[in-house]
């Protein structure tokens, strides 16, 4: 994808919003059509592969990072823009009727997807609003390294990321949380870097965003945030973006999307380093054995990032990225079973 195509989806995405507004009381399903999830469990199938309960992905209204997850599966490039720029979806067949993807693209994703409003209640919908405010923080990190090393440039799309892609999506959990509106704040650093990239106030507003966002992470209470069960599902759902985002990075086995590359880096940084450092001591206590496989799995994973500049062939390849992720998956999915057990 790279940067071209991230310009593209956000001019996509506004030349699409019209005919979103026009046909959306056509298209889209009655108010009563929803899915309502109110817990992530996990399933161990007897062949090993493991089902985390995951909401499917609606077509209509996703974010752009839930989009890259059907971009990495079927590995078409710049899937998410054409999803978006077809909208609105009267159903999930409109994929293929609107020739987004084939037939046999389609047979491969179609569970995975859906035009009913997903509702989320109860864990599923903490966990949810946890995840997003990690991929700000993951966009955010890798913001401060390229920042770090003067490169204000590559900064900025990911300072421009938590505004332009996931602070709309949780307007109306910030409000019945009563979260003090940070978009500002955020917007503010982003018009900084652009209009005056060697401005020493750049570090200070950057610190006034981070500390916003670990004000909107301290709404959760403490003792959901201190769970082990509840912190290894977003770590989960951490990692599963950061391989779709690794993916999307990739062509020819070389470093084709830079974006896509520092994204994937910030969010596996932030799952282990912020979320499971939270929790490692609880685990080694529960299972020092689990614990430490988590720690060397992740440990193998972020070979695949040896920096914020992205290397010219990928350290990596996607499906080993992927296995590795699999792999934490798996090992945590005890623990987590464990936890809903209790």
């Amino acid at each position: 994808m790279g940067i071209f195509h991230r310009l593209i989806r956000y001019v996509v995405l506004a030349l699409s919003m019209g005919a979103l507004v026009i046909g959306i009381k056509a298209c889209s399903p009655p108010a009563s059509n929803q899915t309502t999830v109110s817990s992530s469990p996990v399933a161990i199938s007897p062949s090993g592969s493991m089902s985390m309960g995951k909401p499917k992905i609606n077509i209509n209204s996703a974010i752009l990072s839930e989009l890259d997850k059907l971009e990495a599966a079927l590995g078409v490039p710049a899937l998410s823009n054409r999803i978006q720029a077809s909208r609105p979806y009267g159903s999930i067949e409109d994929l293929v009727s609107k020739k987004v993807i084939s037939q046999a693209q389609f047979d491969q994703i179609k569970n995975q997807v859906t035009i009913e409003e997903v509702v989320l209640t109860g864990e599923a919908k903490e966990v949810d609003y946890m995840t997003k405010l990690a991929l700000m923080k993951g966009h955010m990190l890798v913001a401060g390294e390229l920042l770090a090393l003067k490169k204000p440039d590559q900064a900025e799309p990911h300072i421009g990321h938590p505004v332009e892609e996931i602070y709309v999506d949780l307007e109306d959990q910030f409000q019945e949380r009563k979260v003090e509106d940070f978009k500002g704040v955020l917007i503010q650093l982003q018009d900084l870097v652009k209009s005056k990239p060697n401005d020493p106030q750049i570090k200070i507003q950057y610190d006034q965003a981070m500390k916003a966002i670990d004000q909107a992470i301290a709404a959760l209470p403490d003792t959901q945030r201190q769970s082990a069960n509840f912190s290894l599902q977003v770590v989960n759902g951490l990692l599963e973006t950061a391989t779709a985002e690794y993916t999307a990075s990739i062509s020819d086995g070389k470093i084709s999307a830079p974006i896509e590359y520092q994204d994937s880096r910030g969010f596996v940084a932030y799952a282990q380093d912020t979320v499971y450092k939270n929790i490692a001591e609880q685990v080694k206590q529960a299972d020092p054995k689990v614990n430490d496989q988590i720690v060397t799995s992740f440990t193998e994973l972020r070979k695949a990032w040896p920096s914020a500049i992205p290397p010219t062939t990928s350290v990596l390849t996607a499906d080993q990225v992927a296995a590795k992720v699999k792999q934490i998956e798996m090992i945590s999915a005890p623990v987590i079973q464990a936890s809903i057990a209790k």
